[in-house]
């Protein structure tokens, strides 16, 4: 994936941007991010699952994000392609179980993110609220309560599990080309050759820095050790949305 051009963006962006982009954890594993030809880039495999794999009875074959438990092996039931007609039995998914997942939360408390133009796992002071403010006014978060809801018609953080990417993937490429576009939608979807050596999709894949309830961000009011804000500056300096775009619906910030 892409990040960004670091003839453009400054370091602060760049952490910002692949901190952002790496969080979204939920249908993604991420690698170490590099630097190639003058942009910021990310190793990343999408788990989720051909929308032609179908059971015998014409199901999905496997769940949308692309997770098939540990020990369901002897339990496999033969697939079947429905384009081409192959037949065997479910591939076992590379993406670990939840609960072995390297997350961006750390159970000691401690958060992994992109500082200083490097992966770390660091420690993050919450700042304190001001002593005479009224509670329901310590937290300016406006996706609180917000019915918006991604395609997938889950409501609620749909800025948080919905992401646009570009991937470095030159039109060469055209056997992982005919993969992407056979994802499953809308976990998947939105498939675009940009450019020769460049295509776009958008992904439903749930940032790992939400909290148990899926909506509030564990990094708001979190500082980083220079005190600059930990949340990634893509999470709250919203750009404005050209004439072909749209937001979420029921989002109350577009």
């Amino acid at each position: 994936m892409r990040i960004s051009d670091v003839t453009d963006e400054s370091r602060t962006l760049q952490d910002a941007s692949v901190t952002w982009v790496t969080a979204h954890t939920e249908r993604v594993t991420f690698g170490r991010a590099f630097l190639e030809d003058d942009e910021l880039r990310v190793a990343a495999t999408i788990h989720v699952p051909c929308k032609h794999l179908r059971t015998p009875r014409g199901d999905p074959a496997i769940a949308p994000d692309g997770y098939t438990p540990a020990g369901s092996e002897g339990r496999r039931s033969e697939v079947r392609c429905e384009v081409h007609g192959f037949r065997g039995t479910v591939p076992r998914s590379s993406q670990l179980s939840p609960d072995r997942r390297i997350g961006v939360r750390r159970s000691d408390g401690r958060f992994a993110l992109f500082y200083k133009g490097k992966h770390r796992v660091m420690d993050l002071r919450l700042k304190r609220a001001a002593r005479r403010s009224k509670p329901e006014e310590q937290t300016d978060n406006p996706c609180v309560g917000a019915p918006c809801y991604t395609s997938d018609k889950k409501r609620g953080a749909a800025c948080c599990r919905d992401f646009s990417v570009e991937l470095a993937l030159p039109d060469t490429q055209v056997f992982k080309e005919a993969l992407l576009r056979a994802r499953v939608s809308p976990f998947a979807c939105k498939v675009k050759r940009e450019d020769k050596t460049t295509m776009e999709c958008e992904i439903i894949s749930a940032c790992g820095y939400l909290a148990d309830d899926g909506i509030t961000c564990v990094l708001h009011d979190r500082s980083l050790p220079n005190g600059q804000r930990a949340k990634p500056s893509l999470c709250y300096d919203w750009p404005k949305l050209g004439k072909d775009e749209t937001g979420h619906g029921g989002c109350v910030l577009l």
